[in-house]
C-alpha cells in the first residue's frame, strides 16, 4: 500500500513540474523557429535573437526591467529590515496595527493599487517615468521584505542586542555585527522575493509609467497583440538570466562552504568590487547604447518626438532610420484601443503625433484636439493612393495623413469553404449550419455589428434603434447556434494554422494568413464592409510640431513606407509602395486582402456618433454574455 502511494505521489510530482515547465520549454523551443508562426515549427533560426537585439525598444525594456528591479530591492530591503526591527521594538497594539497595514498592499488587488499610485502622481504634478515607476516598485516591494524578516526576528532572543551593547558594541555595531547576521536568511528571502515581484510587475507599471518608459512585462504585452516571435526569444533571455541568478544563489553557499574563512573573506573583498564595476560596466555600456557617438549636426538633434501609436504598428527600421536621419529622439507609447487613446489626450497628456482611427480622427477634430497641418511643410500629399485622401471624416486632410488602410472581410479556408457559399450567402455564412462549431467572430463592436448590419442590408452608420435591434438579435442567433469563438488578435495565427473554416477579420491580419497559408482566401460581401483608415494627425498641445510634420513625410516617403508596411502587413498609403508589394516579386503578389476594395459602393467609412455608440457597446456586451453562456 504504501508503496502504491509513493508511485502515486513521485506519478503526480511529475505531472506537476511538466503542468509548470511545459510552456517554458515550448517557448524557449519557439524562440529558434525559422517562421513567424508561434504553433509550427519549420526549422532553426537565430533571426528572432537577432531581431531581439537589434530592436532598441526591447533592449531599452530589458536593461528598464532589471535596473528598477535592482534599485527597488536595494531600498525595499534595506527600508523593510529596519522596519521590521524597529517594530519588533514596538508597542504590541503599534506593532499589530503596523503588521496589518503591512498586509494590506499584498492582500489588495493589484488593479487597485495602481490606480492608487497614478492617481497620486497625477495629483502631485508628478512627470511619470522612470521615477515614478522606481519609487512605485520599491513602495509594492517593502511589505514583502518586511513579512520574510519579522518571522526571523520573532525567533531571535530578545536581548541579544543588549547583550551586545553590554560587551563594548555601539548600537551600531549591535546591529551590523549581531542582529542582521542572524536576519541573514531572512533578508536574503525578501529581497528575492521582491527582486521577482519587480520582474514581474505589469499592472502597477503599466499605470505608473510614461514618457515612453517600459519594461519587458510593457512591451512584451503590447508585442502580444500581433505575432511576433521576438516574444519567445526575449522571454527565453529573461529565463537565462533568472536560471543563472538561481544557480548562483543556491551554489554560492555550497562552494563557499568548501572555503576557509580567510580565503573566504578575501573572496568576499574581490566580489564586492568586481560587483560594483560589472554594474558601472553595463551603465556605461547602455550610455553609449542610448547616446550614440561622433554624431553630426542634424535638424533637429537633440528634440524628443512624441508619438503614440496602436502596438506593433511600425517597421523594424523606420524609428532609428529617422532618429539617425534627423537627430531627434524618438519615444513611442501605444495604446489598445482609439477610446484608449482618446482617454488620455481628453485629459491632457502631450504628444506629438497620433495615429487613431477615421470615426476617431472626427471625434478629435469636432471637440477640438487637433491642430491643423501646415501644408507648406509636408511633401507627402502627391505619393499617397487617391482612394485613401479626402475621406468623409477629413475630406481636405486639413488635420490627418494617412498611414494605413484596409477593409473587414471573412478569412476562409478553401479546402473547408465553397465559394459558392460565400458569393450567395456573404455575412449571412456566419448562421450556415454547414459550419457550426467552425467560425470565429472577433471581438470587435464596431466591425461586429458592421457585420450584422451589412447582412440585413443596412448601413452600417445607421442611426435607426430598430435596426440596431435586429443586428443585435442576428448576432445573439450566431453565438447561440453556431457554437461561434469571439477572438481578437489571436485569430492570425489560428487561420493560418488552419483551425477553423472561417472568421471575420482585418485585411492586413489577411495578408499575413495568406501569405503563409496557401490555402486560405479573403473575401469580400458586395453587400458591403467597412473601409477603414488610420492616420496620423497633431494634437493642439503637441510640444514640437515641426518635428511632426518631418516624421509624417519620413513615414510616407517610400523607404518609410515600404518598411512599415512590408513587416506590418497592413496596406500602405504611398501608392508606390502599394504596387511594389502587391506586385510580381512583392511580398503581397496575389493577395487579395493587401488591395483595399474602392469599387464598391455598399463600402463605407465609419462616422462617429456618440449615442449610436453608447448602444451598440451595451449591446455588444450583451452579445458576448450570450456567447458565454451558450459555451457554458
Amino acid at each position: 500500500m504504501k508503496k502504491n502511494r509513493r508511485t502515486f505521489g513521485k506519478v503526480l510530482m511529475i505531472l506537476m513540474m511538466a503542468f509548470f515547465y511545459l510552456p517554458i520549454i515550448y517557448m524557449v523551443v519557439f524562440s529558434f523557429n525559422e517562421s513567424k508562426s508561434l504553433t509550427v515549427f519549420t526549422g532553426f533560426s537565430l533571426r528572432w535573437y537577432q531581431h531581439m537585439l537589434e530592436s532598441s525598444d526591447m533592449m531599452t525594456a530589458l536593461y528598464t526591467t532589471f535596473s528598477v528591479a535592482v534599485i527597488a530591492t536595494v531600498i525595499a530591503t534595506v527600508v523593510g529590515t529596519v522596519a521590521a526591527i524597529g517594530l519588533s521594538s514596538s508597542r504590541k497594539i503599534v506593532r499589530n496595527i503596523m503588521e496589518q497595514v503591512d498586509n494590506l498592499p499584498m492582500m489588495n488587488p493589484e488593479i487597485v493599487t495602481a490606480i492608487g499610485f497614478m492617481l497620486l502622481f497625477i495629483t502631485f504634478q508628478v512627470e511619470k517615468g522612470y521615477v515614478t515607476m522606481v519609487l512605485a516598485h520599491i513602495a509594492f516591494c517593502i511589505p514583502y521584505v518586511i513579512l520574510s524578516v519579522m518571522p526571523k526576528i520573532r525567533s531571535l532572543d530578545p536581548n541579544l542586542a543588549d547583550a551586545a551593547m553590554d560587551l563594548g558594541a555601539t548600537p551600531w555595531k549591535a546591529l551590523t555585527k549581531v542582529i542582521v547576521p542572524q536576519l541573514t536568511p531572512g533578508i536574503v528571502s525578501g529581497a528575492l522575493i521582491a527582486f521577482t515581484m519587480s520582474v514581474d510587475d505589469f499592472i502597477i507599471s503599466y499605470f505608473v509609467t510614461g514618457q515612453g518608459v517600459k519594461n519587458l512585462s510593457i512591451v512584451v504585452y503590447t508585442m502580444s497583440k500581433r505575432v511576433n516571435p521576438s516574444i519567445n526569444a526575449i522571454s527565453t533571455l529573461v529565463v537565462v538570466i533568472i536560471t543563472f541568478v538561481l544557480l548562483l544563489v543556491n551554489l554560492g553557499p555550497l562552494i563557499a562552504a568548501k572555503r576557509s574563512s580567510k580565503s573566504e573573506l578575501g573572496r568576499r573583498r574581490r566580489i564586492v568590487p568586481a560587483v560594483v564595476a560589472c554594474c558601472v560596466l553595463i551603465v556605461g555600456v547602455f550610455a553609449v547604447y542610448r547616446g550614440g557617438a561622433g554624431r553630426q549636426d542634424r535638424p533637429f538633434e537633440g528634440q524628443t518626438l512624441k508619438i503614440y501609436n496602436w502596438g506593433e504598428y511600425t517597421g523594424e527600421n523606420i524609428i532609428p532610420d529617422f532618429e539617425e536621419a534627423t537627430g531627434a529622439n524618438v519615444v513611442t507609447e501605444n495604446f489598445d484601443s482609439n477610446e484608449q487613446m482618446y482617454i488620455k489626450v481628453a485629459n491632457g497628456e502631450a504628444y506629438d503625433i497620433l495615429v487613431p482611427s477615421d470615426y476617431m480622427i472626427q471625434r478629435l477634430i469636432q471637440e477640438g484636439y487637433l491642430q491643423k497641418l501646415d501644408k507648406s511643410k509636408l511633401n507627402c500629399m502627391d505619393k499617397l493612393a487617391d482612394a485613401v485622401k479626402g475621406l468623409p471624416y477629413d475630406p481636405n486632410n486639413d488635420y490627418s495623413v494617412p498611414y494605413f488602410w484596409g477593409t473587414v472581410g471573412i478569412v476562409y479556408d478553401k479546402t473547408k469553404v465553397d465559394i459558392e457559399d460565400l458569393e450567395r450567402e456573404g455575412y449571412n455564412i456566419f448562421l450556415d449550419q454547414k459550419y457550426k462549431g467552425d467560425v470565429y467572430l472577433y471581438d470587435s463592436e464596431r466591425d461586429s455589428f458592421m457585420m450584422a448590419l451589412k447582412a440585413l442590408g443596412y448601413s452600417m452608420n445607421t442611426e435607426d434603434e430598430g435596426e440596431i435591434q435586429e443586428a443585435y438579435e442576428w448576432l445573439v442567433r450566431c453565438v447561440e447556434t453556431m457554437d461561434t469563438e469571439i477572438v481578437t488578435d489571436e485569430i492570425i495565427d489560428n487561420m493560418a494554422q488552419g483551425r477553423k473554416a472561417l472568421g471575420l477579420i482585418y485585411s492586413g491580419d489577411a495578408s499575413y494568413v495568406m501569405a503563409e497559408n496557401e490555402n486560405m482566401g479573403y473575401y469580400m460581401p458586395e453587400t458591403g464592409t467597412n473601409l477603414w483608415s488610420d492616420a496620423m494627425v497633431i494634437p493642439k498641445n503637441a510640444e514640437n510640431p515641426d518635428l511632426a510634420h518631418a516624421f509624417i513625410n519620413f513615414a510616407t516617403d517610400y523607404d518609410g513606407a515600404y518598411d512599415n508596411s512590408s513587416y506590418v502587413g497592413y496596406t500602405s498609403a504611398n501608392q508606390e509602395v502599394m504596387d511594389v508589394l502587391s506586385g510580381e516579386g512583392g511580398d503581397y503578389e496575389g493577395i487579395n486582402a493587401y488591395i483595399p476594395r474602392t469599387d464598391n459602393e455598399n463600402d463605407e467609412v465609419f462616422v462617429y456618433n456618440e449615442n449610436t455608440k453608447k448602444i451598440i457597446s451595451d449591446l455588444w456586451s450583451r452579445v458576448k454574455i450570450a456567447a458565454s453562456n451558450a459555451g457554458n
